[in-house]
């Protein structure tokens, strides 16, 4: 009697295989949330920093009034209809306007911004004076963490702070 060696897989090999090969989907699908999320996260930190460059940039331009920046933006300092052709004053609200509708568009709902300037404007003899102090930004957005400890399920507040001198 001749003994014939098998050929092929026999059908536990082949269930063994499609195992072993679904456990490594699995984990690559977990992976690419991570990335997605951790992805989104940098993104709305790009954002917030975009954000507090445009208003230094904003408030540099309007050294006299750059005091008169202080205060909250959220969505409801994003309503009225910025001028044109302004005054300072005038350009003062339009920054205060079109900022606040760039924070309500650029970072998720429920985002607020502070700006607090403390010092004093140095008068010039001729053209725009200097500041002589410091401002602070703080930009809040809720978002969603990979792990929450609070098991809640509810985002966390991010809070983005910078310090500058105009």
């Amino acid at each position: 009697m001749r003994i014939v060696p098998s050929r092929g897989f026999t059908l536990l090999e082949v269930l063994i295989a499609l195992l072993i090969f679904s456990l490594g989907m699995l984990g690559l699908a977990g992976l690419m949330v991570v990335s997605v999320k951790t992805n989104q996260s940098a993104y709305l930190r790009t954002q917030a920093s975009f954000l507090a460059q445009s208003m230094a940039d904003r408030m540099r331009t309007n050294t006299s009034k750059i005091n008169d920046y202080n205060g909250d933006y959220d969505a409801s300092t994003a309503s009225g209809t910025p001028c044109t052709s302004c005054t300072p004053d005038q350009l003062l609200d339009r920054d205060r306007i079109v900022w606040s509708k760039q924070l309500v568009e650029s970072l998720p709902a429920n985002s607020t911004a502070n700006i607090n300037c403390t010092g004093a404007v140095i008068p010039a003899s001729s053209g725009a004076g200097t500041y002589d102090g410091i401002c602070e930004f703080t930009i809040q957005w809720p978002e969603a963490e990979l792990k929450q400890s609070n098991g809640s399920g509810a985002p966390r507040t991010q809070t983005f702070a910078w310090v500058f001198q105009p």
